[in-house]
């Protein structure tokens, strides 16, 4: 791999250059905050573990910045954005900066939250700033649909990484919680300041990574069938779970047979639980019937 030209990644001129002869206005309905700072890209890079043979798909690339830095030292990068004009210039900052790299790059002009399917070889590797507004979503779609993922990295906003990484009994843990570890061992992996952003946010930013599990969670219940008990016992937290998942169960009665089937107190909330135990509730729906 020939290594790039040191002018290669995006600087805050760069940036603002780019941005003036695209027209292009950072929107806040997208959640747009573009990365001005070529050391903050290269420390996700470095943080994310990112190799010389994964294959990194990229949500959200923006003008670039991440996008470069990702092909320095990845095998093959695929960007999915949303924006028409940011998608329609991207291919051409890549070929321009990187020009040894661009065959290595694909485009995918999508909502992430719509993409089955992507170019070439399967995903390692998921490595993005999510906009703000559709940051959890997002994330749980493409582990969802893209199993080979393995390592995901992630900068979303600082409350939503400590959603995101909280452990059960946490104030904030939560649905994102639970559904994140589902899939991967979920930690925070830094804090991203403010000043390195164009425009600057009114809050602060955190890294998230999440490392898909290389045993799933054992359970003879669907994945479905689990998350409806996650939204169920979360859709009224402050209730005890025998009530808060009286709907999902048909009664209180039912709720109460399937939580005591699973082992778990009818007392309990469902900040209190691990993911092993809703998949457990899960399997013992209709336990009383």
């Amino acid at each position: 791999m020939s290594s790039p030209t040191p002018d290669a990644l995006l600087g805050p001129a760069d940036i603002r250059e780019l941005a003036a002869v695209l027209g292009v206005r950072p929107t806040k309905q997208r959640g747009q905050n573009f990365v001005i700072d070529a050391n903050t890209v290269r420390r996700i890079v470095r943080t994310a573990g990112v190799r010389p043979d994964d294959v990194v798909v990229e949500v959200g690339p923006g003008l670039g910045s991440l996008t470069l830095a990702l092909l320095e030292a990845a095998d093959r990068v695929t960007a999915v954005e949303i924006d028409d004009v940011l998608a329609a210039a991207l291919p051409a900052t890549v070929a321009a900066r990187m020009p040894d790299r661009a065959d290595r790059f694909a485009l995918v002009h999508s909502d992430a939250m719509l993409v089955e399917e992507l170019p070439g070889p399967p995903p390692t590797a998921l490595v993005a700033n999510l906009p703000y507004n559709v940051a959890v979503p997002v994330l749980l779609h493409m582990l969802a649909t893209f199993p080979s993922i393995e390592r995901t990295l992630v900068m979303v906003q600082s409350e939503v990484a400590d959603r995101l990484a909280a452990a059960p009994g946490s104030k904030v843990y939560g649905v994102p919680s639970v559904k994140a570890n589902w899939y991967a061992e979920v930690k925070r992996a830094g804090a991203i300041g403010r000043n390195v952003f164009w425009p600057a946010p009114n809050v602060d930013s955190g890294l998230v990574s999440l490392v898909r599990r290389t045993e799933p969670v054992k359970t003879s219940a669907t994945r479905a069938e689990v998350f409806a008990v996650v939204d169920a016992a979360f859709a009224q937290r402050r209730k005890t779970l025998r009530a808060a998942l009286a709907g999902w169960a048909g009664s209180a009665a039912a709720a109460e047979a399937a939580l005591v089937a699973a082992g778990v107190s009818p007392q309990a909330r469902g900040e209190a639980l691990t993911v092993e135990e809703f998949a457990a509730i899960a399997e013992h729906k209709g336990a009383g019937a």
